[in-house]
């Protein structure tokens, strides 16, 4: 049961856009005492099937720029080759660091964008406040 549980919930995240692996990787590591290379590693074969479906989903939605996703997807194509091949070769406690890190960066990322979404929100109101007053 907590198997289909570490795959249902990144795969809902993955489904959406958002980084399901991230979540995946943080659950294999931290909560099922999987060893990062092989917590990096199977998310990589939860990455084909879940990628998949959410770009025939997104296919059927018309939501995909062609000219913008081939040239990202051979470019990842060789960045994965690089990441993976200086991935094996690291040292665990590294992998973990360099982890954390990223997401650390992601965190700040999301709360600084949600502080600006807030600021622009709270603007707007504002000013239609200020007319509805006028």
């Amino acid at each position: 049961m907590l198997k289909l549980l570490v795959g249902i919930i990144p795969g809902i995240i993955s489904g959406t856009g958002m980084g399901g692996g991230t979540i995946l990787i943080l659950i294999l590591s931290l909560f099922m005492g999987v060893d990062q290379h092989v917590a990096q590693a199977t998310n990589l074969v939860f990455f084909v099937p879940t990628s998949i479906t959410a770009i025939i989903v997104s296919i059927k939605e018309k939501l995909i720029d062609w000219n913008i996703g081939i040239y990202i997807a051979v470019s990842g194509i060789v960045g994965a080759i690089i990441g993976a091949k200086i991935s094996v070769k690291m040292n665990v406690i590294l992998l973990k660091k360099l982890f954390g890190i990223f997401l650390a960066f992601i965190a700040i990322y999301e709360i600084y964008s949600l502080v600006k979404e807030y600021r622009f929100n709270k603007k707007i109101n504002n000013n239609i406040e200020r007319k509805n007053n006028l």
